[in-house]
């Protein structure tokens, strides 16, 4: 008795210093004040997503600059090429964030240990998958969406650097989902940050210094996606908290694959066709020419950074919904809805009047071509008005995935962003000729989706009552 007693204070603090030293990067959202639960997980989101915009939008900068008129249009071109593919992934790693969530709400260790094992292995075999799938599809892509031929030599070359290192991509997203569906948006976050300084500072050495061109800026993007995922490998390897990655214990269970698919796959469809469908809108813009594609990606650009609060509140109510939802506290997950809606909202609100306000110089940022300006300024005033809308349905399809109901998202936002969006295009062009006509494709998509899961939502709140 006295040789255990001797030993205890040397073999149980430094333990239990670890492990409080975990759980504060933890969060547990199922009690204290709803808006600040939400706001301090939301803001290290926003500021994480906020550099990864940023560098996005440097290699903008960048290839618009110093590159050429074809080389911005390529890169905006790509975009949804890319996001077709990796949106279904990251529509999957949203299902393994809610049900990894409502684990670590129930506080049952078992069940989460066996939860994050799954999801890292099927991140590891999809990698195989997209890297493969996206190298193949790149020719057919870049020609369904018309490219002009003086985009397409940048286009192919920029797509299969990206999917050939994509797994970075993937893994990071997957990993940094883990951490915040445990309340831990903060590390996700400074991985971010130093991603996105090596992203700008490679993108400076190998267009500038090294004249790469394109292919420079994909060089870059990659080899920082790299290391961000390298970084949050680290963290879910060496942690003493109940989530800790052991790579020998990497295994599939098929309940738990299952019950990630059941969320998981209907987001991602929702994302992989909605991606899908752009690449028809994009087809769309490119018949106006490579200036008007260059002024398109200089907009889209911006358009990232206003809709940054909105998503970031977006997951943070799926990860509040999700954690309250296992601790069966329905009525506090609803209050969480509401709280985000209110800030997304009022945050919205200024960033628009500002973005209207600056639309010149801040397109000007991107290119000195007066022509690619004059596009730009265009589809940045044209949509700012309606950049309201979409708080209502991001927030809104965050809290009903953090229910576990991943189907009416899915349906309402295929319906109102390909369906509708596409019938309405169709349409439209045949009729009249502009670009204006083209540019409203996504407002008028957001008003109908907003009116369409806002009355879902009602009608199924009683039913979500019972769902845990």
């Amino acid at each position: 008795m006295e040789k255990e007693d001797t030993e205890k204070p040397d073999d149980i603090p430094s333990g239990d210093t670890e492990v409080k030293k975990a759980k504060k990067n933890s969060r547990d959202m199922t009690e204290g004040t709803i808006w600040k639960h939400i706001v301090m997980f939301a803001i290290p989101l926003l500021i994480g997503n906020f550099f990864q915009q940023f560098y996005n939008a440097v290699d903008s900068v960048v290839v618009g600059n110093y590159v050429s008129k074809q080389a911005l249009a390529a890169v905006g071109s790509t975009g949804p090429v890319i996001n077709t593919l990796v949106g279904f992934f990251m529509g999957l790693s949203t299902g393994a964030g809610v049900v990894i969530s409502h684990y670590f709400g129930k506080k049952d260790d078992r069940e989460l240990h066996e939860a994050i094992h799954t999801t890292v292995l099927m991140t590891l075999l999809l990698c195989v998958v997209m890297t493969i799938v996206g190298i193949a599809m790149v020719p057919f892509m870049v020609n369904f969406m018309k490219t002009p031929q003086d985009v397409v030599k940048e286009s192919t070359e920029y797509l299969r650097i990206y999917f050939a290192g994509v797994t970075g991509l993937m893994v990071y997203n997957m990993g940094s989902g883990i951490l915040r569906a445990v309340g831990d948006s903060r590390r996700p976050l400074y991985f971010l940050c130093i991603s996105s300084v090596i992203n700008i500072v490679l993108d400076l050495v190998f267009v500038i210094v090294l004249d790469m061109g394109i292919a420079g800026v994909a060089w870059a993007t990659v080899i920082s996606q790299v290391i961000s995922a390298g970084m949050v490998l680290v963290v879910l390897t060496r942690t003493h908290e109940n989530y800790r990655l052991d790579l020998k214990d990497l295994h599939l269970s098929m309940r738990i694959l299952k019950r990630i698919c059941v969320i998981g796959f209907p987001a991602g469809l929702q994302m992989a066709v909605t991606s899908f469908s752009n690449v028809f809108v994009q087809s769309y813009i490119n018949r106006f020419g490579s200036a008007c594609m260059a002024g398109w990606t200089s907009y889209n650009k911006v358009d990232q950074f206003v809709i940054l609060p909105m998503q970031s509140l977006s997951l943070a109510a799926t990860t509040f919904v999700g954690q309250n939802v296992g601790a069966r506290q329905m009525e506090r997950a609803h209050e969480g809805r509401k709280t985000a809606l209110r800030i997304s909202i009022y945050v919205t609100v200024v960033l628009t009047v500002i973005l209207f306000a600056a639309a010149t110089p801040i397109i000007r940022m991107f290119t000195p071509d007066e022509e690619v300006l004059r596009y730009g300024r265009i589809f940045v005033q044209f949509m700012a008005p309606f950049y309201v809308c979409c708080c209502f349905n991001q927030i809104t399809a965050g809290t009903l995935r953090g229910f576990g109901d991943a189907n009416g998202p899915m349906l309402i936002m295929l319906c109102s962003f390909v369906l509708f969006r596409q019938i309405y295009l169709a349409v439209s062009t045949y009729l009249v000729s502009s670009i204006y006509v083209v540019a409203f494709a996504y407002p008028a998509g957001w008003i109908v989706c907003s009116l369409a899961i806002g009355f879902y939502y009602r009608k199924t709140r009683a039913s979500l009552k019972n769902k845990a």
